[in-house]
């Protein structure tokens, strides 16, 4: 193009004008998401996510007719590679995507409770985070012997097929499955603003329940459906009500707990199934943290043993330790107890339900019958044109001399079924039909075979007309079918079921859990928990400069620790959950394990196990505060306010440790008195009442505590009532 020319398109370009470029539009947000957003919010809930009433999403039925047409039903494996490239000609979201459908229906994966697709290479395990399935060149698949209960009727127009994404081929939209597959395998997707999780159940127990239903029978149906089956076994925890809430409503949880053996010769415990909503991993992960946090003291080692024999995760015991308690404190604090949420939402006629068990059969039911009047009403056509054809054929029984002199003497082809037609009074399709007969079947034998089929094709006819006229002859017809199924499919339960409330709830303290130790606090804020054994071996305390013991009492293991700090505040833990450390070590810094703020530290440490009895705060004012124990019995690990922050706080005792108390001030008068002298305030932040009254500029620097017969050596300083104005310690002041 010549520059001349260049110039002048530019120019016409710029004069173009282009409807509505540049103009905005005012439209209000609904406006705008209906014809966006919405058309992306029913593509994926009708076209991706959510199950069909024949048990599929739609990347499943693409993969299975996929199969099925490669003639992998019957045929040998194929390398999975070639299934994938055959299925993207229905299915162009990704060969990776496709291969994972795969996997998912896979025998080798183990997903399913009835997988629809025999594997033969590494598939992994739904199991296991980590163990990946190998690349699709590798391994091979064909379709499982269930997958003939799929697809024994597609052929008879029993369902609609549409045109794929590009229009070259067709796709059925539904499957006419023989059995209710969707609440055989689990079904799990998320929607947009909806979601479905559908548990598997087992396949005897569904068809039973199923032929049931169809009858009319009046039976409780958790006595056929006894409950969710899944592929990976254990125990499901039969909780009556929450089971029939999910079979009313389609809505509920229940629990599943894995299965395990003790094995006593080696001390460990070997666990071979576990709940299908967790993984190996996870099940680790959470047991090696609660070890690290102390809470577990019981495992000396966990592994996972899983190989081709199966899954296996397998735990040391460390010694004298009870396997069942120790059991029952991991099914409460891992996944090896978890539960399984259930929402029954699948899509019926295009539009999504939540049903309950009964409304899906019956919906699949309705279903089934369709599918058998279709199959029906194409066997019936079929039949009508055969015996059409062999009414021909047994007029030109009468005389098959003549049929063979018309077509002989007929001059032109085109006109020999005219004539045909004209010799024997047939129509145009049995006259076609009698032409291509070879000649070597124009015999007399051949045509009277032909012939005989026709009392045998009018009885079928007048049975399949039966079958379209009564509802009843089909449903007998769908419950036939189901028995056989069982018969040829059934298995038994993987699942079991724990039905009493004292095999699972988790009331038993796991054992050696309250034992004495020595508790040693800092005054640098580091806590030490060394057993009496460990303490005898070595007494050195190690501590950093200038450090130094502040508290030190022998405990149980189970007690709780109150840390006050400058900041007002009370952070509550467990003795037992600090781990155990020598005389050697420096311990836990607690401001870093219970997580302080910056610049906070510990002022005084309580102990408890019961919460009784009281505690008095002395401030610097003079003050001090009774105030119940009880206040602090919570299960947080954090209170705000836990003690007055008016004036600072100077000590912290429990009232049962002293009777009397010694309080100096810094112009160096003092006061005794008792702990009685106080009323009990059930307010954790109470500023308390005044104990000693201090001149202007003074403060209470130290207080002690007194055993009663120490109190006659401090008689002098001896309070009856409070506020007291002290004396001064004179001689005294060396002892303080």
């Amino acid at each position: 193009m010549s520059r001349r020319d260049s110039k002048g398109e530019r120019a016409n370009l710029k004069n173009a004008y282009i409807e509505g470029a540049g103009v905005v539009k005012n439209e209000t947000i609904t406006t705008t998401l209906e014809k966006n957003y919405m058309p992306y919010a029913m593509s994926v809930i009708l076209s991706r996510a959510l199950p069909q009433i024949d048990g599929f999403k739609p990347s499943h039925r693409k993969l299975l007719y996929t199969m099925y047409k490669m003639g992998l039903l019957n045929g040998k494996l194929t390398k999975s590679a070639n299934i994938v490239g055959a299925t993207m000609k229905l299915n162009p979201h990704g060969d990776s995507a496709i291969y994972e459908t795969m996997v998912r229906l896979s025998r080798g994966y183990e997903a399913l409770l009835y997988p629809f697709v025999e594997s033969k290479g590494n598939f992994g395990k739904f199991y296991s985070r980590d163990m990946a399935y190998a690349a699709s060149r590798y391994t091979e698949a064909k379709l499982a012997p269930i997958c003939e209960e799929l697809f024994s009727d597609i052929d008879k127009d029993s369902v609609d097929f549409v045109p794929n994404y590009d229009n070259t081929t067709k796709e059925p939209l539904l499957l006419p499955i023989r059995f209710p597959s969707v609440l055989v395998n689990s079904n799990v997707g998320i929607a947009v603003s909806m979601a479905s999780s559908i548990c598997p159940f087992n396949l005897a127990e569904v068809c039973s329940a199923t032929i049931k239903i169809i009858k009319g029978e009046n039976f409780k149906l958790l006595d056929v459906l006894k409950g969710p089956d899944f592929p990976g076994g254990g125990f499901l925890i039969k909780d009556e009500p929450a089971l029939l809430k999910i079979y009313e409503t389609g809505k509920g949880t229940f629990k599943v707990r894995s299965r395990y053996v003790v094995d006593k010769e080696n001390n460990c415990i070997d666990i071979t199934q576990i709940p299908y909503t967790t993984t190996v991993e996870a099940i680790i992960d959470k047991v090696v943290g609660l070890i690290k946090s102390n809470k577990v003291r019981e495992i000396a080692d966990i592994r996972d043993e899983t190989d081709l024999n199966g899954l296996k995760i397998t735990i040391d015991l460390k010694r004298n330790v009870n396997p069942k308690n120790l059991m029952n404190k991991l099914f409460k604090y891992t996944p090896l107890q978890d539960s399984y949420a259930c929402n029954f939402n699948i899509l019926v006629d295009g539009v999504p339900k939540v049903m309950g068990v009964k409304d899906i059969i019956k919906s699949w039911q309705h279903f089934r019958q369709l599918c058998v009047k279709r199959r029906t009403k194409f066997e019936l056509s079929k039949k009508q044109n055969k015996l059409h054809l062999v009414e021909g054929l047994n007029k030109i029984l009468l005389d098959i001399d003549k049929a063979i002199e018309i077509i002989r003497n007929t001059e032109k082809e085109d006109k020999v079924i005219e004539n045909l037609m004209n010799g024997f009074n047939i129509d145009v399709v049995q006259a076609e039909y009698v032409s291509e007969i070879k000649l070597k079947c124009l015999n007399r034998q051949y045509i009277l075979n032909r012939v005989m089929e026709k009392d045998q094709l009018e009885k079928d006819i007048l049975n399949l007309q039966n079958i379209l006229s009564s509802d009843s002859i089909i449903n007998n017809i769908i419950c036939v079918e189901l028995e056989n199924i069982i018969k040829k499919y059934g298995q038994s339960r993987k699942t079991m079921f724990l039905h009493s409330v004292e095999d699972y709830i988790d009331s038993e303290e796991p054992e050696n859990l309250d034992y004495p130790v020595n508790l040693f606090i800092t005054n640098d804020g580091y806590l030490k928990k060394i057993t009496a054994q460990s303490l005898k071996l070595s007494r050195e305390q190690k501590l950093k400069e200038c450090d130094f013991v502040k508290m030190h009492a022998e405990l149980q293991n189970d007690t709780d620790l109150l840390f006050f700090t400058n900041k007002a505040r009370m952070f509550k833990a467990n003795l037992a959950n600090f781990k155990e450390t020598k005389a050697s070590s420096l311990g836990d810094f607690i401001p870093a394990a219970l997580k302080f703020d910056a610049e906070e530290n510990v002022l005084e440490v309580v102990y408890t196990k019961d919460y009784d009895g009281n505690l008095l705060f002395f401030y610097e004012n003079g003050k001090v505060a009774k105030v119940a124990l009880s206040c602090y019995k919570t299960n947080r690990k954090k209170l705000l306010k836990a003690f007055c922050a008016d004036s600072p706080l100077v000590a912290i005792y429990k009232e049962q440790d002293f009777k009397y108390y010694i309080i100096i001030a810094t112009n160096e008068k003092c006061v005794v008195g008792s702990s009685g002298l106080l009323e009990v305030k059930f307010k954790k932040d109470s500023k308390g009442v005044l104990f000693i009254k201090l001149n202007k500029g003074a403060c209470v620097r130290k207080v002690q505590g007194l055993h009663e017969e120490d109190v006659k050596d401090y008689s002098a300083f001896l309070c009856n009532k409070i506020p007291s104005a002290g004396k001064y310690l004179g001689e005294q002041l060396n002892l303080f």
